[in-house]
């Protein structure tokens, strides 16, 4: 292929995942994108839940130009290795490192960890069927519409009010697990804390079905006598609107567990390998590592790997950093979490505006959320609208311009890979 071909901006045509747990229909932004991006039909009653752009084998996404119609974003790159630039080919091979996403989530996603790349490899070699890479995947999630989680460990302190004001999880974990973490402090020491939560939550979740269904039901109708008498907690609350979404399901009381995340549009959260979490409700951009692995342990009917997931999490403590961005010009904001692999950026540029995307080393892909601007880079010049998903080669400076209102995302590798 010509170089002068490789070099310019590439329309992608992406894929959509229709998960049980996306919003349904034309409520989703999913949907939206996906009708605006391939032309399809979105189906009312059939829920939209992940909107994908990259290589991933689960999910590729293919060149839109009629001239390279059918032709794999993935294998587009296997022939042009040289448009992700040298730092990227020679970490990564000639692929993309980073999936970037759109999700649409009306019900809670299941409560999961992804593996590290030593566990990865591994789980990969055993159960290739339920493990499709071998990549580790850290993540980041930012928040389009208010967006709520579950992510990590509540604090000791937290836990120990859990266990003091949740009979039923003393009930389901024994007194001897219970007592373990009543009867530590911090002073302990930090593997002393972290044994002691291993081994409570492990209790927990391996529960038996039947001890399990008997204890949610006795939460209800305690939690339902004592909401006449005073206000139920935010946790609790939310406890009792996964029972119905998940009836009997022990991660419906794992919940109190974890820290209840509330971000608003325009935060973001970020996951490294082996920290538990459930996407709960809300819509967001996230981007990752470029891998589809999840152990999953509770809020799902799939496949759970109760074992690997105990044995494989940090058990870290405390809130999670949630980052905000930092402005790149007056119109562009930037996420940077800790990963290699990714960065995003969100440009609301308003009517009559201009901004600049400078040159990097890497490869980016673009998202036209809302509205429509021109694109200009060297001699290419070109109208995007919003569903449009572009491919720009590394070394591309990209100048944006809007008559009316542009909200655009960029995924890219992280920029502090570069300066590594």
């Amino acid at each position: 292929m010509a170089k002068e071909n490789a070099d310019k901006l590439k329309r992608l045509r992406a894929w959509v995942q229709n998960y049980d747990w996306g919003r349904c229909g034309t409520e989703a932004q999913v949907a939206r994108l996906f009708a605006l991006n391939c032309g399809a039909e979105v189906e009312p009653d059939r829920p939209y839940a992940e909107f994908w752009m990259g290589t991933h084998d689960s999910g590729p996404s293919f060149l839109a130009d009629k001239e390279e119609e059918n032709v794999g974003l993935k294998e587009w790159i296997g022939k042009n290795p040289n448009v992700l630039g040298h730092k990227v080919l020679e970490k990564w091979g000639s692929d993309l490192p980073f999936l970037f996403k759109v999700l649409s989530v009306a019900k809670a996603l299941s409560i999961q960890a992804h593996p590290d790349k030593k566990l990865a490899k591994e789980l990969h070699k055993l159960q290739p069927n339920l493990y499709k890479d071998g990549n580790h995947k850290p993540e980041m999630a930012l928040a389009i519409t208010e967006f709520r989680a579950l992510c990590g460990f509540i604090t000791l302190e937290e836990l120990k009010g859990v266990i003091e004001d949740v009979p039923e999880i003393v009930e389901l974990v024994g007194t001897a697990s219970a007592n373990q973490v009543l009867d530590i402090d911090e002073r302990d020491g930090a593997e002393t804390v972290k044994s002691a939560v291993r081994s409570v939550f492990t209790h927990l979740m391996s529960a038996s079905k039947e001890m399990t269904t008997k204890a949610i039901s006795k939460l209800k109708s305690r939690l339902h006598i004592e909401s006449q008498l005073r206000c139920l907690t935010e946790k609790e609350q939310l406890v009792l609107h996964l029972e119905k979404q998940y009836q009997g399901d022990i991660g419906v009381i794992s919940a109190f567990f974890f820290n209840y995340v509330k971000l608003n549009p325009g935060e973001a959260l970020y996951l490294g390998s082996n920290e538990p979490h459930a996407y709960l409700n809300g819509e967001c951009i996230e981007c990752m590592a470029t891998s589809n692995n999840v152990v999953r342990a509770g809020l799902t009917p799939k496949h759970r790997d109760i074992q690997t997931l105990c044995s494989m999490l940090t058990y870290k403590q405390g809130y999670p950093e949630i980052l905000k961005g930092f402005p790149l010009t007056p119109y562009i904001t930037r996420y940077l979490p800790t990963f290699d692999e990714f960065e995003v950026d969100c440009c609301i540029l308003p009517k009559g505006r201009s901004t600049v995307f400078p040159a990097i080393p890497g490869p980016s892909i673009f998202l036209a959320f809302v509205g429509e601007g021109t694109l200009h880079t060297g001699s290419w010049e070109d109208i995007v609208t919003e569903g449009d998903v572009l491919f720009a080669p590394a070394n591309t400076e990209l100048t944006i311009t809007t008559t009316s209102e542009l909200q655009l995302y960029r995924a890219g590798v992280n920029s502090r890979f570069f300066h590594a």
